[in-house]
């Protein structure tokens, strides 16, 4: 196998790893030097960051993702995700509606010695922010 289908292969496990909603798999696929350029609000780049914004977004909208596009080139993984699941708890200031959710983001790891060592992401913030009744939908 290759490095790109190895790396390609380490963020379907870690998708599938944290859609059961263990914390611990975060040890498993992130390094400890790990560096977030695109932090979750209010948590900061690390590792521990990232534990708090699996916190978060546990609490407040539950549910699972899928990887509908993953291309890799050298160390870098970039992949089209959708989220889907339940406005639960507040996000961003956003007290639950029980409403279900599906969002997309664009994001990019690079992958150093088995484990994710930085991450970048664009998340469809407005598309959240319409379905949970902060911003009216497009007309």
């Amino acid at each position: 196998m290759s490095v790109e289908q190895e790396n390609k292969a380490l963020i379907r496990r870690y998708f599938e790893a944290i859609d059961t909603g263990k914390i611990e798999a975060l040890d498993e696929f992130v390094a400890a030097d790990f560096f977030d350029h695109s932090p979750f609000p209010g948590t900061s780049a690390d590792r521990e960051g990232l534990k708090q914004a699996f916190i978060i977004s546990q609490a407040s909208t539950p549910g699972y993702h899928t990887v509908d596009d993953l291309i890799a080139e050298g160390d870098k993984v970039v992949a089209r995700i959708s989220g889907y699941g339940t406005h639960a708890g507040e996000i961003m200031g956003v007290p639950a509606t029980g409403k279900p959710l599906q969002f997309s983001s664009i994001s990019i790891w690079r992958i150093a010695d088995g484990k994710i060592v930085e991450h970048w992401t664009q998340v469809d913030v407005l598309s959240l922010m319409q379905q949970v009744g902060v911003i009216p939908p497009r007309s």
